[in-house]
């Protein structure tokens, strides 16, 4: 071969054999195929890269174990799983059956992308029983969509209840699972169709990789799902699989020490006079519990606190006096986050009146002490600014 053609093709480099713990990162659009036969054999050969290589094989392999599933599509994002999901399985004229207290980018996508497309959205009360919200599903709904615990708020849902409910009548169901991280909570033994995960979050556990999943175990729906990522295009990074399954490794060991953290800053909250209450679901007493109780192996490090009522200022000065705790949207990865909640809640149906304000938590791997002495900071902001 002359020279522009050895630049192009150059002598395979002889293997290590070496076998690594990880498995290789392959980065390439092209597939090359063993003979012409095996172009359009898409069922036994991989013949484009969109379709995913060897770590992302690895991750699905080890996601569909996590939740117990037979097929699990990868996203890149968690809002793209999300979407992606619901627009495998609605189609114009259905009507979405949506709990009001999703994620708000959920919401927007209902509101905005699916009204155009011909989807009704209905939003529910998370906290009405379960027969009222079966009562909610009509000759056209085709899908109920759970939350639990509720986004910001934590409200916790019955989640096996509601699954039966659903199937009785011919509904889907999909559940955002992203608090249990497929980890702590397992919806598909309790019914759920599709389980849906920000890989984002716990997962990936670094605050670095943007990345959504999609779980499911009936052939029909799995088969949907994968439909759906082929004509739309979804795809993912071989780097970012590559980072989701080294996140994986260690979910369990981390899921432990956000839990153990975040239940001991959780309880320190309960005794401070600034704060009214404490939504932590694995807290006794605490809305939900019950249901955590039963259906949880464990909690993760998010939760939110209402404190007492003082002018918005109040909260503004609590959260900006914080110096260990970030401030800043998404959650899961080691380091601890506060938001204020109270603007997200201005575009729910069924919104509550807290007294005070609502600041989520995520609290991460940082020494607890460390924690509380800074939330003691913030608190004591928020009390001189109420004038307390």
């Amino acid at each position: 071969m002359r020279p522009p053609t050895r630049l192009v093709h150059p002598p395979a480099a002889s293997a290590s054999g070496a076998q690594t713990v990880n498995p290789a990162i392959q980065k390439g659009s092209t597939v090359l195929l063993p003979d012409t036969a095996a172009l359009y054999d898409d069922d036994a050969f991989v013949t484009y890269g969109r379709a995913g290589l060897a770590a992302h094989e690895a991750l699905k392999a080890a996601l569909c174990d996590l939740e117990q599933a037979t097929s699990v599509e990868l996203y890149p994002s968690g809002v793209a799983a999300t979407a992606g999901a619901l627009l495998a399985v609605l189609q114009a004229g259905d009507e979405l059956l949506m709990v009001d207290t999703a994620y708000k980018p959920t919401r927007r996508f209902c509101d905005r992308t699916l009204a155009r497309l011909g989807v009704q959205t209905q939003y529910y009360d998370p906290t009405l029983p379960t027969d009222a919200i079966a009562g909610l599903m009509g000759s056209r709904t085709r899908v109920l969509f759970l939350e639990s615990p509720g986004s910001l708020s934590f409200e916790m849902q019955d989640v096996p209840g509601l699954a039966a409910a659903a199937r009785s009548r011919g509904v889907l169901s999909l559940i955002d699972n992203t608090w249990g991280a497929g980890h702590l909570f397992k919806p598909l033994n309790h019914g759920v169709d599709v389980s849906i995960q920000s890989l984002t979050k716990y997962v990936g556990g670094h605050s670095d990789a943007f990345m959504g999943s999609a779980a499911a175990r009936e052939t029909g729906i799995a088969s949907r799902l994968q439909a759906g990522v082929v004509d739309i295009g979804w795809s993912v990074a071989a780097e970012d699989a590559y980072a989701m399954l080294r996140g994986l490794r260690t979910l369990d060991v981390r899921l432990r020490r956000h839990e153990e953290s975040g239940r001991a800053i959780a309880e320190w909250l309960l005794g401070r006079e600034e704060v009214a209450a404490v939504l932590h679901p694995a807290l006794p007493g605490a809305p939900g519990y019950e249901i955590w109780k039963r259906d949880y192996s464990g909690a993760c490090g998010l939760f939110a606190l209402i404190l007492k009522p003082a002018p918005e200022a109040a909260t503004a000065a609590f959260l900006d006096a914080l110096e260990v705790f970030g401030l800043g949207f998404s959650w899961g990865g080691f380091e601890s986050l506060a938001i204020n909640c109270d603007p997200q809640l201005k575009v729910r149906k069924f919104r509550r009146e807290y007294g005070g304000g609502l600041v989520r938590l995520h609290i991460g791997l940082e020494d607890p002490a460390d924690l509380i002495a800074d939330l003691e900071r913030g608190l004591a902001a928020f009390q001189a600014a109420a004038g307390g």
